[in-house]
C-alpha cells in the first residue's frame, strides 16, 4: 500500500539546531585566543584555550536553545544571564587587569542579558488563552428585551 502524500520520504539537514552555536562557538574561540596572545606569536597553549572556551560555548548554546524552553521564564532568563555572564567575564580575564574588573563587568553583562531575554520570553510566552483564537457560531448573539 502507497504511503500518504504528507508522509516525508528523507529527511533535510537543517543547520537550524547547531549552525548558531557552533558559529558562536568558532568566533567566541577566536576572541579568546587573540585576546590570550596579545600580539605575541601563536603557541598551542592559545590554541587551546580558543578551542575549549569555543567548544564549552556552542555546547551551552545548543543546550540552552534545544532544552531551554522546558524551563521557566524566569529560570530560563537566568541561564542565559549566567551563560552571558560567564562568557563575558571569562573573555575579560583574559586579558591583563584585575580579577574584580571582570567579575564586575562579568555581572553587569548578566544583569542586563537576564533583564533583556526575561522580557523578551515573557512577551513572547504563548498561552494557551492568546493563541487560540475565540470560537465563531454561526447564529448572532440573543437580544434580550427590557
Amino acid at each position: 500500500m502507497a504511503a500518504h502524500a504528507a508522509v516525508p520520504t528523507r529527511r533535510h539537514l537543517s543547520t537550524h539546531g547547531w549552525g548558531l552555536p557552533v558559529t558562536l562557538g568558532f568566533a567566541y574561540g577566536f576572541w579568546a585566543a587573540a585576546i590570550q596572545r596579545s600580539g605575541g606569536i601563536i603557541t598551542w597553549n592559545q590554541v587551546g584555550i580558543g578551542l575549549a572556551s569555543g567548544i564549552v560555548l556552542a555546547g551551552a548554546v545548543y543546550a540552552l536553545r534545544q532544552w531551554g524552553h522546558t524551563l521557566p521564564v524566569e529560570l530560563r532568563a537566568a541561564a542565559w544571564a549566567v551563560l552571558a555572564g560567564c562568557a563575558v567575564g571569562f573573555l575579560f580575564s583574559l586579558s591583563d587587569n584585575s580579577v574584580l574588573s571582570g567579575a564586575v563587568l562579568g555581572l553587569v553583562s548578566a544583569a542586563v542579558t537576564g533583564v533583556a531575554s526575561f522580557y523578551l520570553f515573557y512577551t513572547h510566552e504563548d498561552t494557551p488563552a492568546r493563541s487560540q483564537p475565540p470560537a465563531r457560531t454561526s447564529q448572532p448573539p440573543a437580544r434580550t428585551s427590557p
